[in-house]
């Protein structure tokens, strides 16, 4: 197996958190605006910040770059490919939005149970399709494939 690219893992890793930063302030910022602020109401909190708000987008880069680094990790194995990105994607959202949603939000009631899903579920459609836009980007490198040529 030939080394990741860590160039390629980073910009597809920006692509891929750009992507789902887009899609993820339409889904909560925009069609669930509102729950998140009945539902911050009822906490006795405020709507989120600003600072929130960016926190929020640098995690969703984080996020997308782990998606593409996972791709770039399981592509030896699966194929290069959309294929392989959504099953990167998905792996992702279960370990960071799915797991932690429901055991955070569902499990302890602290947000309402249809937030908790419509929010879960907007995360897949971001996830899959961060990772989709930044496997496209993900290119091994020119040492990696060569050294891939050499072994077949």
């Amino acid at each position: 197996m030939g080394k990741i690219n860590l160039g390629g893992v980073i910009l597809g890793g920006l692509a891929a958190g750009l992507v789902a930063n887009v899609l993820g302030f339409l889904v909560d910022g925009v069609i669930l605006a509102p729950q998140w602020a009945e539902a911050m109401k009822a906490l006795g909190r405020p709507d989120f910040s600003s600072t929130q708000i960016i926190g929020f987008s640098v995690l969703g880069f984080a996020y997308g770059i782990f998606t593409v680094w996972l791709y770039a990790a399981i592509r030896p194995r699966y194929g290069a490919g959309p294929k392989t990105a959504v099953c990167a994607g998905l792996a992702v959202w279960v370990a960071g939005l799915l797991i932690p949603n429901f055991a955070l939000m569902g499990v302890t009631g602290l947000f309402p149970s249809s937030l908790t899903v419509m929010t879960t579920l907007g995360g897949i459609v971001e996830g899959v399709a961060g990772a989709l836009a930044g496997a496209a980007l993900y290119k091994e490198s020119a040492v990696s494939a060569q050294s891939k040529a050499a072994r077949a």
